[in-house]
């Protein structure tokens, strides 16, 4: 056994106005620190893209179509202040979901322990019916849909780490009592969701707020206290990771101050929970992150913690 990272150049092909922070250089810097020999033992593989029906277990047509006629020829087009597309987004955007689907493929059908996607656009504020936050589609929880669906699971886990709330994600699966949906996020901040009183139509969420300030022991205390002890009770088949890395004290976009040995420890206590009720089985994709440096160290400290619990 061994772990997967699923990536493509075309991600790359998603350009985005000069000084956003959601630019391709961050996916180029991860590449860059997995070329590192420690990595070498790695199933790269290439995202293929995604069927349509994938999309279609979240989102409506019209919101597919709607994206579809939005891309222009040259240019861009703004769907709102942050979110913008040009000629390369759809394929980047399909990129990046057939990674998360082929990776629970991958680790469903025993062929990889784990899966990290390497990918851009991120996806866990894209909405029902709404692009926002640089994300275009729900990239994390097409995946999860695609484990229920397709693989007769009856309960998935997904664990947000991003600084900011996954109000996408939890849009997406507010009535999906077979998934368990847990963020960690500092608040307030952008988008403005993410209180511990919005739950789910099941109970199905958690959230975990942190104020602004915060370092990775108050994270650990949020976790040990009400993420993990939840996520052992619903004892997941399979669990996801929505990884974003901007709760990192350099990055530019928000106010915690977590290191890289945080998300070391988050990544192995996940895992610890993997493997005691879902077989090892994790499937991790790139959300946020926007310091360069801090992204491709905290991303490769976290494929390192995968490939040592995939061996």
């Amino acid at each position: 056994m061994t772990t997967a990272l699923f990536t493509h150049s075309d991600c790359l092909e998603h350009e985005t106005p000069e000084g956003h922070s959601e630019r391709a250089d961050r996916l180029r810097a991860i590449w860059k620190a997995l070329e590192d020999p420690a990595f070498d033992a790695l199933d790269r593989r290439e995202a293929p893209l995604a069927e349509r029906s994938e999309l279609l277990r979240v989102h409506p047509e019209a919101h597919v179509a709607a994206i579809e006629a939005a891309i222009p020829a040259e240019g861009y087009v703004s769907l709102d202040a942050d979110t913008h597309v040009m000629a390369g987004s759809l394929v980047a955007a399909l990129r990046a979901v057939g990674a998360v689907v082929s990776a629970v493929d991958a680790v469903m059908a025993g062929e990889v322990k784990n899966a990290f996607c390497a990918i851009r656009p991120p996806g866990h504020h894209a909405e029902r019916v709404t692009p926002m936050g640089f994300c275009l589609f729900g990239n994390v929880s097409i995946g999860a849909k695609r484990a229920l669906d397709h693989y007769g699971l009856e309960r998935v886990a997904i664990i947000d780490f991003d600084v900011h709330h996954g109000n996408g994600t939890q849009d997406l699966l507010w009535d999906e009592p077979r998934i368990l949906f847990c963020s960690t996020h500092q608040m307030p901040l952008y988008p403005g969701t993410g209180e511990p009183r919005e739950t789910g139509a099941h109970d199905n969420i958690i959230n975990a707020p942190l104020p602004p300030m915060s370092d990775g022991a108050a994270f650990r205390k949020i976790m040990e206290e009400q993420i993990l002890p939840a996520l052992d009770d619903f004892q997941p088949e399979l669990v996801l990771i929505s990884a974003g890395f901007d709760a990192h004290k350099d990055d530019p976009l928000a106010q915690l101050n977590f290191d890289v040995e945080d998300f070391v420890w988050v990544t192995e206590k996940i895992c610890d929970i993997a493997d005691k009720h879902a077989g090892g089985r994790v499937v991790s994709t790139l959300e946020g992150g926007y310091d360069l440096e801090s992204l491709a160290a905290s991303t490769a400290a976290h494929v390192k913690v995968l490939m040592e619990r995939g061996a």
